[in-house]
C-alpha cells in the first residue's frame, strides 16, 4: 500500500510540474513551434526540390512468355514515364527480361515488339535488356541462332542485372 502511495505521488508530482511549465511558457513555446514549424517546410520544400533533380529509377522484370504479363509491363512503363514528365521529373526505366521473357524481346516471337520500336522511339529514358545466357541456352534448345529486336540490348546475366540495378538502389516491379 506504501509503496503505491509513493508511486502515486510521484506521477502527480511529475504533472504538476508539466502543467506549471506549460501555463508559464505557453507564449515561448507556442512561437517556438511555429518558428520550428516553418523552418520544418522549407526543410521539406527544399528536400522535395532535391529529389526532382535526382532521376527516379526503374528497373522491370519480365521472365514469363505471357503477351498479357508483356503488355502489363509495357503499361506500367508507360504510366511511370508519363507521370514524371507531367511534373516535371526524370525518370530513367529499363526493362529486365530472361528465362521465357526472352520472346517479349525475340525479333522472330516477339508479341509486344511494334509497341517496344513505338515507345522507344517517344521514351529515350527506356532501355531494354536481354539476358545473354538464355538466349544462349534457347540457341542450343533450338539449334539456332535468336534474333533479337534492335532495341534489345544484351546483358550476361538477366539475374545479376536486376540485383545491380537495385544495388544502386533503382526501384524494382515485377508485374
Amino acid at each position: 500500500m506504501n509503496r503505491s502511495l509513493v508511486v502515486f505521488a510521484s506521477v502527480a508530482a511529475v504533472g504538476s510540474i508539466l502543467v506549471l511549465s506549460t501555463q508559464t511558457s505557453g507564449a515561448v513555446e507556442i512561437n517556438t513551434s511555429a518558428k520550428t514549424s516553418a523552418k520544418m517546410n522549407v526543410n521539406a520544400k527544399m528536400t522535395t526540390a532535391a529529389i526532382r533533380t535526382q532521376p527516379h529509377r526503374l528497373v522491370v522484370q519480365v521472365n514469363v512468355n505471357d503477351p498479357a504479363t508483356m503488355n502489363l509491363a509495357l503499361n506500367n512503363v508507360s504510366n511511370a514515364a508519363q507521370h514524371y514528365s507531367e511534373i516535371g521529373q526524370k525518370v530513367g526505366i529499363e526493362v529486365v527480361v530472361f528465362g521465357p521473357g526472352l520472346h517479349m524481346l525475340r525479333d522472330d516471337t516477339s508479341p509486344v515488339k511494334a509497341r517496344i520500336k513505338s515507345m522507344s522511339e517517344t521514351m529515350p529514358q527506356l532501355t531494354f535488356s536481354a539476358c545473354g545466357n538464355t538466349r544462349e541456352n534457347m540457341a542450343k534448345a533450338e539449334a539456332k541462332d535468336i534474333p533479337l529486336i534492335p532495341q534489345a540490348k544484351v546483358t550476361k546475366s538477366g539475374v545479376v542485372r536486376l540485383m545491380e540495378l537495385q544495388e544502386r538502389g533503382w526501384s524494382y516491379l515485377r508485374p
